[in-house]
């Protein structure tokens, strides 16, 4: 599903160049659950917008689904994305002034699938699935962080992407809250068969994963799978 090779990325601090990635190689393969993990400044939220397409790198290769992100634009990465990529946000990234039936609809309508009585059918019954089935109609304000990440988590994949990216998704929520948000991401995603990659500096979280994957230094020092299901 996700291919990278001899990634590098350098930006300039202070008009010097500051290496925050080097030599990152790896390769996830289709419905793998994989848990990215390391030390604050470390690199992981550099690495999965790489891996997303929504940076390009400063030297090396990544390939999303076949796809090698260097020979695409902005607009076509985009679009890309918008057909099998799914993201979970630690701030929730809601739409303020849409509903929570409108947020989870709107990667539905980028798609542009053109049947609306199906769309509406997909967002109830994914909202149902995280427990909202009687908060279709409330706004962002009117819901709970817990009940705004589950909002997230159906709209990640309103779109049925064949790729989800999961950036700290817990962090701005309660221990309880946040198991129940991850067993909710980890049901889903089991039966919707994606490929899942989280970012996360929960141990307990990491553990629910497969394969870990740790970076320091902006290098992978680790890269364990399990055999336990």
């Amino acid at each position: 599903m996700i291919v990278a090779e001899d990634l590098e990325q350098t930006y300039l601090s202070g008009g010097r160049p500051l290496t925050v990635l080097r030599q990152i190689n790896l390769a996830i393969e289709p419905r793998e659950f994989v848990a990215l993990t390391g030390p604050s400044g470390s690199g992981k939220t550099t690495l999965l917008g790489l891996l997303a397409g929504l940076d390009l790198p400063t030297r090396g290769v990544v390939r999303l689904d076949g796809e090698d992100l260097r020979g695409l634009s902005e607009d076509a990465r985009a679009r890309l994305r918008a057909e099998k990529v799914g993201f979970v946000f630690q701030t929730f990234q809601l739409l303020r002034t849409l509903t929570a039936l409108e947020n989870v609809l709107v990667p539905i309508e980028l798609r542009n699938r053109g049947d609306d009585r199906a769309a509406q059918a997909r967002a109830h019954d994914l909202l149902a699935q995280v427990g909202l089935a009687d908060r279709v109609h409330h706004y962002p304000a009117q819901l709970s962080g817990g009940e705004q990440q589950r909002v997230g988590i159906a709209r990640a994949f309103a779109g049925a992407p064949k790729m989800l990216f999961a950036d700290e998704p817990t962090g701005s929520l309660d221990a309880e809250t946040g198991r129940t948000v991850i067993d909710l991401l980890v049901r889903l995603n089991e039966q919707a068969g994606t490929t899942l990659m989280l970012v996360t500096h929960d141990p307990a979280l990491a553990a629910r994963a497969r394969r870990v994957i740790r970076l320091a230094g902006g290098t992978i020092v680790s890269d364990v799978r399990s055999d336990t299901p």
